[in-house]
């Protein structure tokens, strides 16, 4: 399905005008069914409650903002509750984050209401760290999954852009190391893969047009390329201080993307 990973890096500058596959013909683009694109429900017992009670929001409307993700997107609304509130709120956006969601889970919210009736200017995704963090799915098969959610996204919400987040780095603190010569410089094990999958389904999606996206891990970093403990105390979940930095380093995108 995918390239070369040598074009990762044309990808990894926001609206960098990469070649896509995607048109806006979103049913031409087809891709072998797998775990990670196959939607499914979880079985946690607060998981359906929380969807329940999430139809009952989407139903109101009134929303101009989407975020949609997973727990570090979820962790708006308490860890990161201040800058939501002064960054977000005021454009009425809805968190669709759910804690522990794989692709697969969030194939299956939006297909099942979840954005059903909304006219948002700007969706916002980032998904697929907890598909990486295991070996029961591929770099491809995960990339997928991203593709068929901005697939059915751009078919339920036809008139929202999306913008696609790299997924942010984890497992680490350092960014680096070096193998196995002094100029030879890579990034952690797990912030490659993520960096790859995110770069992967932007490859196939980003038009510039309707779905862009952005790189905002390097805000994350000190001086010295680390990943502290104050901005990610698990190297995976943010800090308040780690929302706020994402706020920041977010806003001049969602403002050209809001027409604000």
């Amino acid at each position: 399905m995918f390239k070369s990973l040598l074009l990762i890096p044309i990808v990894m500058l926001f609206v960098s005008g990469c070649a896509s596959n995607y048109s806006e013909n979103t049913q031409n683009y087809v891709v072998e069914k797998h775990l990670a694109n196959t939607p499914v429900s979880r079985t946690s017992n607060w998981w359906m409650p929380r969807h329940v009670e999430t139809l009952e929001r989407v139903k109101m409307g009134d929303v101009d903002l989407l975020m949609v993700g997973d727990s570090i997107t979820d962790h708006w609304s308490d860890v990161g509750a201040q800058s939501w509130e002064k960054y977000y709120m005021h454009r009425n956006a809805l968190n669709l984050g759910f804690a522990g969601d794989n692709t697969e889970h969030v194939l299956w919210r939006i297909e099942n209401g979840e954005v059903e009736g909304l006219d948002p200017k700007l969706t916002i995704l980032m998904i697929g760290t907890n598909n990486s963090e295991t070996s029961d799915y591929s770099i491809d098969q995960i990339a997928d999954g991203i593709v068929d959610i901005i697939k059915v996204l751009r078919e339920k919400l036809p008139k929202s852009k999306i913008l696609l987040l790299n997924m942010f780095p984890r497992g680490s603190g350092s960014r680096v190391f070096r193998v196995p010569l002094p100029d030879k410089i890579r990034k952690g094990e797990q912030w490659e893969k993520n960096d790859q999958i995110s770069a992967l389904a932007a490859i196939e999606v980003v038009d510039n047009e309707w779905v862009f996206f952005l790189d905002i891990n390097n805000s994350f970093l000190d001086g010295k390329e680390q990943l502290s403990r104050d901005v990610m105390p698990d190297l995976l979940h943010l800090s308040e201080n780690g929302y706020k930095i994402w706020a920041e380093a977010m806003e001049p995108t969602i403002k050209v993307l809001m027409n604000e």
